[in-house]
């Protein structure tokens, strides 16, 4: 091998090893601009940064200073649009996005209708949603707001449909959907309320041994005497065999009640 096409070997090993950096950011677009703080490379010469993408297409942003902006407006993107952004960096250096939250799907959406049907489906509609984030379905049951399902939502900024089965107790049920990004904070739908003409559940046996008993199929759940949620489901009867002799809260249907657990 001659001297000189070993010094070239020798220099595109080193180079390789330079530029084999890069961040990689999938998220939505919500209008905003990414911000980077570009240290200066390990070797003292140039800065960390040496290419930007969005979309595989390479930005023309002014990258050799020690802080730039990944202009997104210039790709003429619709709010919602999924983007990838690549920062390609030199090694031994790390550059830092100040705000990568931009990116991630925020709640906007806005509820035109949301109803509970005859046939006990839960239904709503929504226009502006700006990206795909879970709608958690709340119906409140013994005096506090229960997680009765969860449905993905659609992310589309025109009018999206949504219908869940969900499990009505006898007189006035109230439902709600939320929405969590990543402030933290819950976007809350208003409230559909339905009123059941069906009668009360009942405890029908009265002896708490092996077996709990109802009229008919309910949501349930009991807890022990401190306080603890050790059975949920829904059903007719409730296996309770495997519970110690005691004292235990039960909900079921609208109701909350005790009973003691003989043995």
């Amino acid at each position: 091998m001659s001297k000189k096409i070993f010094i070239l070997l020798i220099l595109l090993y080193i180079s390789s090893k330079i530029y084999c950096g890069e961040i990689v950011l999938d998220g939505i677009y919500q209008g905003k601009n990414l911000y980077v703080l570009n240290p200066f490379s390990s070797a003292g010469v140039g800065f960390c940064v040496y290419e930007v993408t969005v979309n595989g297409k390479v930005t023309t942003d002014e990258i050799n200073s020690s802080a730039f902006e990944i202009d997104l407006s210039l790709f003429q993107f619709n709010i919602g649009d999924k983007i990838t952004v690549v920062i390609k960096h030199k090694d031994n250096c790390l550059p830092k996005v100040l705000n990568p939250e931009v990116l991630k799907p925020k709640s906007t959406f806005n509820i035109v209708k949301i109803e509970v049907t005859k046939d006990g489906s839960l239904q709503w509609t929504t226009t502006g949603e700006s990206g795909s984030l879970p709608y958690i379905v709340e119906q409140y049951r013994w005096n506090k707001w229960i997680k009765v399902a969860e449905v993905e939502g659609k992310g589309t900024s025109g009018t999206a449909n949504y219908s869940v089965k969900v499990n009505l107790h006898s007189g006035v049920n109230k439902f709600r959907v939320k929405q969590i990004d990543y402030t933290k904070k819950p976007r809350m739908s208003p409230e559909a309320t339905f009123k059941s003409l069906e009668p009360p559940v009942t405890i029908t046996n009265s002896k708490f041994e092996n077996e709990i008993v109802f009229s008919r199929e309910t949501m349930y759940e009991i807890y022990d005497y401190y306080g603890n949620r050790i059975m949920k489901g829904i059903g007719s009867r409730i296996d309770i065999s495997s519970l110690k002799k005691g004292d235990y809260f039960i909900n079921f249907d609208n109701q909350m009640q005790t009973f003691k657990k003989k043995k």
